[in-house]
């Protein structure tokens, strides 16, 4: 489940299906830290997956940076201009470093309000550039709409200079939900340039293995990759999964929203240049990234996606045996001694005979707070809307544990 070591949906040892108790005492004095927990013990917050809660460490660092450096960066001389500019510039380099990059002299980064423009970037600024007449592209239909749309609306840019492209689905495994590398593999041709992946599902909570990916389309398809729902959650390692272009949010990172960014290999294709004028930087959003990286680096993401596992693993292995609901994703996966890859922090769920809204309301008159919809998904995706509940590190066993008794009053 991480960039650096493949974890396919196959079998391991038994023993890594126990919740890791040692990780308690880690957990304690992280979840202190984050004040909208600590200040409503009588909630339980388990929508991560949309947006996650901020420490104190970034509240801090953005309030400090706005009481003592406050300015434009990029568009000054005096100290605080300069500091600006080096914040901006040093979270660029902290980025890379996050990320594992194997040759940050090379790559670059570029600020984003989250993943949604960061795709769109790499889609109206870079891709068009890098397509000719009878290319192809291959796309998922069943992530977040975030990372189909874009490639849609591109191929209507080229339409327009008279271009035509080809887009093919990106195959999924029916009996676990991430991608088919054997199947990927039969469908690249030698007119495929690119590949959109996602590396963390947003609805199935699969890690999509994306590091098969580059062996299944070889070493010239660039790759571009959603990791809304990785950074910050695991560990992200571009030297492992080998792609071009890594689009994340700041705010489902620990960071405040409207901050993100897209890292960009800048070894196959064009360079990656945005388009436009780049205006003022969203320099407050940038310092609570700064200080969320730091954060998540001190904690560690290792132990993070650790504790977020064992937390989706227990909410399945109660769900399934209640007979009211229908858990999404991979089945092979739902119990405590299951061999097979858990899921990163994220279950989705329906009730047979309450609807997802009316589920929502429900849980919420007991404290919960979780997702009620359709979750975003493209045209392939599910089309019965579904309640997701997605963790992060201040979460806790006895949340679970509280959210299960009350799903089994309403068997």
């Amino acid at each position: 489940m991480t960039g650096t070591i493949p974890r396919d949906h196959d079998e391991r040892d038994h023993d890594e299906a126990a919740f890791p108790d040692d990780l308690i005492p880690w957990q304690r004095p992280l979840r202190a830290m984050f004040p909208i927990i600590t200040g409503h013990p009588d909630l339980v917050y388990l929508d991560s997956a949309a947006t996650a809660q901020k420490p104190q460490a970034v509240l801090q660092a953005v309030e400090t940076y706005l009481t003592t450096a406050n300015a434009n960066a990029g568009r000054g001389t005096y100290p605080w201009a300069n500091a600006s500019t080096e914040l901006v510039e040093r979270t660029r380099e902290q980025i890379k470093s996050f990320l594992s990059d194997p040759d940050p002299e090379r790559s670059t980064v570029h600020f984003t309000s989250g993943t949604t423009e960061g795709l769109r970037t790499v889609a109206q600024d870079w891709l068009p550039a890098f397509l000719t007449d009878g290319d192809e592209i291959v796309v998922p239909f069943a992530d977040h709409q975030a990372n189909l749309i874009p490639w849609l609306d591109a191929r209507k840019v080229l339409e327009a200079q008279g271009i035509g492209i080809r887009i093919r689905e990106l195959p999924y495994q029916t009996s676990s939900g991430d991608y088919d590398p054997d199947a990927l593999a039969r469908a690249v041709g030698p007119r495929t340039r690119f590949v959109a992946a996602t590396h963390v599902h947003h609805v199935y909570g699969a890690d999509m293995n994306v590091q098969r990916i580059r062996a299944a389309v070889g070493p010239d398809v660039v790759i571009c990759l959603d990791a809304a729902q990785s950074m910050g959650h695991l560990p992200v390692s571009v030297a492992g999964l080998d792609v071009d272009f890594v689009a994340f949010s700041g705010h489902k990172a620990l960071a405040l929203p409207g901050s993100g960014a897209v890292w960009a290999r800048q070894t196959r294709g064009p360079r990656f240049v945005p388009g436009g004028w780049s205006g003022t930087p969203n320099t407050t959003g940038i310092a609570s990234l700064a200080a969320a990286l730091d954060w998540l680096r001190e904690a560690g993401t290792d132990r993070i996606e650790r504790w977020t596992t064992a937390l989706a693993l227990r909410l399945t292995d109660g769900l399934r045996h209640l007979g009211a609901y229908e858990i999404l994703g991979c089945q092979r996966s739902l119990a405590l001694d299951s061999r097979i890859q858990h899921r990163c922090g994220i279950v989705t769920f329906r009730h047979r005979g309450i609807g997802a809204s009316d589920l929502g309301f429900i849980l919420f008159s007991h404290g919960f707070m979780v997702r009620t919809d359709g979750h975003c998904q493209g045209s392939a995706g599910e089309k019965t809307s579904s309640v997701r509940v997605s963790t992060h590190v201040y979460n806790t066993p006895e949340e679970i544990d509280r959210l299960l008794a009350v799903l089994a009053t309403l068997e």
